[in-house]
């Protein structure tokens, strides 16, 4: 081939090839732009469609305890449902633990709000200052546990542990023989007040003679405080005892002075198994999973909760094994007839400890009645502070 004639060929060989890289780009940016900036080829193009799924953004999540979650109790129940809701939505949440029940709570929940997205408050003190905190910040979710007060970006949850103080009572009435019960009261607030009472139905269901004397500590995780709180009511001669507080101390004094017991929250068989009675539980995990997901899927809206028997989120505590069966059976009965709905612990008629008729035969107290109750039922001895 002669020199002219070679240059010819390979310029126009150049020239083609410049083409087809020119042709090569356009298609690829074509690909890159339908997918959003990924590029891709011709064939993933027509597989994977003219967008990719972007992954759910995981919130950022946290929790405020009252107590350490080693109380064996109310703390210990929240931390293990903040597990669950980690294992099932793969989050790891920040916890913040001994938070008292002050103005300190309102500077911490505030600190968590300026890099969480929900945040879980769980004592029934910290409603006021969650409220302030989430004015404060409206696009974070707040949780708060056992209040009343909520805003758009603020919801409650608690549940119906009346039931399972009820069931509690059933076999604190028929274990007694000397028809003194002890109540070890955490605070004079509605939520003690109502299961105190619950309780004393319960008892009252199965042993009208019996009578529920309580004494109050004004703490709920105090070791000291509440086990001498419980040995004053041995010293009065209670044969069995119930508590409202986080720890194990109610028990493990009763257990002791060769009496029965039952502590709150959380099965507490390991403490003292031989004196254990039985005591409501909660189950908080699939509640915490579901309104993680809910506000995930955008689908969250505030509301009051109030679990159940029926749901799992309140529960009674496997009953002690020096518990007579016919007691077992006879709980395990009467907690089938609350979940359908053939019983409710608040039907009439009941009257409160002057005598005084509060609900009248055949009428029910509505939740909102319940949630605000500040009195005592016949039965109960001691006073209920101002």
């Amino acid at each position: 081939m002669n020199p002219y004639k070679k240059a010819m060929f390979t310029g126009a060989a150049l020239l083609l090839s410049l083409v087809l890289v020119l042709s090569g780009c356009s298609g690829n940016n074509a690909n890159q732009k339908a997918n959003g900036g990924a590029t891709t080829t011709p064939t993933e193009a027509a597989t994977e469609g003219t967008a990719t799924d972007e992954p759910a953004k995981l919130p950022r999540v946290a929790f405020v305890y009252i107590g350490p979650p080693g109380d064996g109790g109310w703390t210990f129940e929240h931390d293990k449902g903040r597990l669950y809701m980690e294992e099932k939505l793969g989050i790891k949440a920040d916890t913040v633990e001994n938070v008292p029940e002050s103005a300190d709570a309102e500077r911490i929940i505030t600190e968590l709000a300026q890099n969480h997205d929900v945040i879980f408050t769980t004592s029934f003190g910290y409603m006021d200052y969650t409220l302030n905190v989430a004015k404060k910040f409206p696009n974070v979710k707040f949780l708060h546990t056992a209040g009343y007060k909520t805003n758009d970006n603020m919801g409650t949850f608690f549940g119906k542990n009346y039931d399972a103080s009820y069931l509690s009572g059933i076999a604190a009435g028929k274990v007694t023989k000397k028809n003194v019960i002890g109540y070890v009261g955490a605070f004079p607030i509605p939520e003690v007040i109502y299961n105190i009472n619950a309780f004393a139905l319960g008892v009252q269901s199965v042993n009208p003679e019996a009578k529920v004397s309580v004494v109050w500590t004004n703490t709920w995780y105090d070791p000291t405080t509440e086990r001498q709180a419980a040995v004053s009511l041995l010293d009065k001669g209670a044969d069995v005892l119930l508590a409202y507080q986080d720890s194990p101390a109610t028990l493990q004094a009763a257990a002791e002075r060769g009496a029965m017991a039952g502590g709150n929250d959380s099965d507490m068989t390991r403490f003292a198994p031989e004196a254990y009675l039985t005591n409501p539980i909660w189950n908080w995990g699939p509640y915490y999973t579901k309104t993680v997901q809910d506000i995930i899927d955008g689908t969250w809206k505030s509301e009051q909760y109030s679990g159940s028997l029926a749901d799992g989120m309140v529960d009674i505590a496997p009953i002690g094994p020096s518990v007579p069966e016919d007691v077992k059976t006879l709980v395990t009965d009467t907690k089938a007839k609350l979940i359908n709905g053939e019983l409710n612990v608040f039907t009439g008629p009941i009257t409160d400890a002057s005598g005084a008729v509060k609900v009248e035969e055949g009428k029910t107290l509505t939740l909102d009645d319940i949630l605000v109750m500040d009195w005592f039922v016949k039965g109960v001895e001691g006073t209920i502070p101002k």
